[in-house]
């Protein structure tokens, strides 16, 4: 008797779902495992010598998400425009050519940069400017056109603007 007394409380348990109830953790939400953009970056130490070019933008690390990976891009410079004296029409943004992204972990090239320096010492001088600048940096794809629009930036950026303020000291002032 005792045995089917047993029998009849477990089959009743089975029936009744005990030990069966959903596990309540499943119900909360998971997060994603990578969030933000398809690319994080952020700079590297300034390096210890300014670059002849007049200015130095520290070098450009990324973290790209696994899934999002891409074999291109391009880096996109924006200056804050207030400190244009200058009359006439104004340009903030410069972009550069396309570089290679050997991996989903790395940074810019050396001559990469340097060029980027370069190209940004030219177009501040343009515009007369000298002394704090603050910029912003992104990665946007690589088939960015070169005279894009605020809006087409946005459309291809692959990272969040990074700001920065770097010193500008023109090389070859005439202003």
């Amino acid at each position: 008797m005792r045995k089917k007394f047993i029998l009849a409380i477990s089959g009743l348990a089975l029936l009744a779902g005990c030990g069966n109830q959903p596990d309540k953790a499943s119900n909360i939400p998971v997060k994603p495992k990578w969030q933000g953009a398809p690319y994080h970056i952020e700079f590297g130490a300034p390096p210890a010598k300014p670059n002849a070019a007049g200015v130095t933008i520290p070098v450009v690390k990324y973290t790209a998400n696994p899934e999002a990976v891409e074999k291109r891009a391009t880096l996109v410079v924006k200056f804050d425009a207030s400190v244009v004296t200058k009359n006439g029409p104004l340009m903030n943004q410069m972009i550069m050519a396309p570089v290679d992204l050997p991996g989903a972990v790395g940074a810019l090239p050396a001559d990469y940069m340097d060029a980027a320096d370069k190209d940004l010492s030219r177009f501040l001088g343009a515009y007369c400017i000298k002394g704090k600048i603050k910029i912003s940096v992104a990665l946007a794809r690589s088939s960015l056109n070169p005279q894009a629009t605020d809006s087409e930036v946005e459309a291809k950026r692959m990272s969040d603007w990074m700001p920065i303020e770097v010193v500008f000291k023109n090389p070859h002032p005439k202003c």
